[in-house]
């Protein structure tokens, strides 16, 4: 891991996980989840001149997911009639929607935390209840809880993978394959219901 290079050992870290994982909602194809692995995975090393603390990493990762949740949601209530035809365009982000305020309306919004694992389930839950112009009181502590989830849940994989396996790039490698089947997992849950409802 000591070819991670100066980024990872260094306190500029923090900047660019919280900057990655705030902008991944918009583009989830930055490997926030990746980034966040692989500066635990070199914690669990100690052998940096610089080393991430796993409490602050975790915490920048949770508190960037939120800010990232609330201004998509921001974004998506000002969005007006342009958003509301877009996502009536799209059966997907319609879906997702309607059961995200069954979900919230219930006050379980366990759905918005499976999403945080599931690929793009992010961007759509976040999007889906600004545009529906759900309450930011009955979304927001979802989020939270979401957002502390996943980066409590991806610290430790690269943590606990860097302590069993060492800190290489197959520490990495299984800690990044383990957060992947989770996310699997996540967008399999999440498609289940509406395959019953067709039936």
């Amino acid at each position: 891991m000591e070819s991670v290079g100066s980024l990872v050992g260094s306190p500029w870290i923090y900047a660019v996980v919280a900057l990655s994982v705030l902008l991944d909602v918009f583009l989830p194809v930055l490997p926030s989840g990746v980034l966040v692995i692989t500066a635990a995975t070199a914690a669990a090393a100690s052998t940096a001149a610089y080393v991430p603390d796993i409490l602050v990493l975790t915490l920048c990762a949770a508190t960037a997911s939120v800010l990232g949740d609330l201004v998509a949601y921001r974004l998506a209530w000002r969005g007006g009639a342009r958003l509301d035809r877009a996502l009536a365009r799209s059966r997907r982000l319609r879906a997702a929607q309607e059961r995200l305020g069954a979900a919230l309306a219930r006050g379980g919004g366990g759905l918005v935390v499976l999403a945080r694992f599931a690929p793009a389930g992010r961007s759509v839950v976040s999007l889906g209840a600004g545009a529906a112009r759900h309450r930011a009181r009955d979304f927001l502590p979802w989020s939270a809880l979401a957002g502390f989830t996943w980066a409590g849940y991806s610290v430790a994989l690269g943590y606990f993978g860097g302590q069993w396996l060492g800190a290489t790039w197959l520490a990495a490698a299984v800690s990044v394959g383990a957060l992947l089947a989770a996310g699997a997992g996540a967008g399999y849950l999440m498609r289940k219901p509406q395959a019953s409802e067709a039936r």
